[in-house]
């Protein structure tokens, strides 16, 4: 399997199994590949995002965005497992 197709398999995935999410702005953030598992890490926001009030009040044009990890096993283009990234926190200036 190549990467583009690796790719491809985990948007088809969250399309199809997060259909009725409303999910919107989908983008690819990573790829990482260890030799048998793909690891594909898409960002999107999801409709959930737009009603947050404190985005409203303060006029931010653009939502928050979601980030799940699709484990690909690479011999069979099997979706392995599905898991959110947590954000990383910084400590820098604490």
């Amino acid at each position: 399997m190549e990467a583009k197709e690796a790719v491809r398999t985990a948007k088809e995935y969250i399309g199809d199994s997060f259909s009725e999410e409303g999910l919107f702005n989908l983008g690819l953030e990573e790829v990482a590949f260890d030799g048998v598992t793909w690891k594909i890490t898409v960002g999107f926001s999801g409709s959930w995002d737009l009603r947050n009030p404190l985005n409203t009040a303060l006029d931010e044009s653009f939502p928050e965005r979601s980030h799940k990890i699709f484990r690909i096993i690479d011999k069979t283009g099997t979706v392995e497992s599905i898991k959110d990234r947590i954000p990383r926190i910084s400590l820098i200036g604490r």
